[in-house]
């Protein structure tokens, strides 16, 4: 049997100096780390936050969905279809100091319910000029963007529980381009929906408000996006995606009102895919 060989103490000395050198640069990228964490934490548990919307934090997993998104403070966001602001709380704190947040909210000569939304919106963020001082407010793209222009193209684009909306409107797939045109070369489409079982029918999608996992995936694809990772930070086992009133039996919407109420309740908010695309390209 062959010895094993003696240690060679010069070259164990080389290697323990070598370790020793790199620790600074260790300890200095582990101090960036947590600052980014704390402010993103700092942004999700902040005053500018309704308490209706903080009371929903355990069932939307906000500062675990946008750190999976890899979302930074320095990043130009457009976030889609922000509605009454739950996500803008969070994204105009975290990004003011450094970065931007556009927010693509319904078009200002839309319908009489898109306008009214579009104005509770904008009084929102008027509100709060500490806060939302440098939102801009845009609208959203229908065959691409008219009024959101970040420069040099956007880091990220942000999407919570919409895309069913955009299947039932026939206009996915053009949205979908219009995220990709949207961003820069890398940049990252975060997505947040509800999760139909695979092979469901478009026209149950339609009805129930759910959508197939690998659908999304396959039409981002074919936009030119691809699938950086997924996730199951929203994913809810409670809920078999079988309601007479589809997704809008559950919380928050409780569509049945006082009918098998407290069934939804327990079962809870809807369960959602997570899923983090790019814009292929640097």
């Amino acid at each position: 049997m062959t010895p094993l060989a003696a240690p060679d103490a010069p070259l164990q000395r080389r290697q323990l100096l070598a370790a020793l050198a790199l620790l600074p640069l260790a300890a200095g990228a582990a101090a960036v780390a947590p600052g980014a964490d704390a402010a993103l934490h700092a942004a999700v548990d902040g005053p500018q936050r309704s308490a209706a919307n903080r009371a929903r934090d355990a069932a939307r997993h906000p500062y675990e969905t946008l750190a999976f998104f890899g979302l930074r403070p320095d990043w130009q966001v457009v976030e889609i279809a922000p509605g009454g602001g739950w996500y803008t709380e969070i994204l105009a704190a975290y990004l003011n100091p450094k970065g931007r947040l556009y927010a693509a909210h319904e078009p200002a000569d839309g319908s009489p319910g898109q306008q009214r939304a579009r104005a509770a919106f904008r009084a929102k963020l008027a509100a709060d000029p500490a806060t939302y001082r440098r939102v801009v407010l845009g609208t959203l793209p229908v065959a691409g963007f008219t009024d959101i222009h970040p420069p040099g193209g956007a880091d990220a684009v942000l999407t919570f529980r919409n895309i069913h909306n955009w299947i039932a409107d026939g206009h996915f797939d053009e949205t979908l381009r219009a995220f990709h045109a949207v961003l820069k070369p890398g940049g990252v489409l975060g997505v947040e929906e509800h999760r139909a079982a695979p092979g469901t029918s478009l026209a149950r999608v339609i009805e129930s408000g759910y959508v197939p996992q690998d659908f999304v995936v396959e039409r981002a694809r074919a936009a030119g996006f691809e699938l950086a990772g997924a996730s199951e930070i929203n994913a809810n086992p409670r809920d078999n995606h079988d309601h007479a009133q589809g997704v809008w039996a559950l919380p928050p919407t409780l569509r049945g009102g006082a009918v098998e109420r407290e069934k939804y309740l327990a079962i809870g908010e809807s369960d959602r895919m997570t899923l983090k695309f790019v814009k292929a390209g640097r």
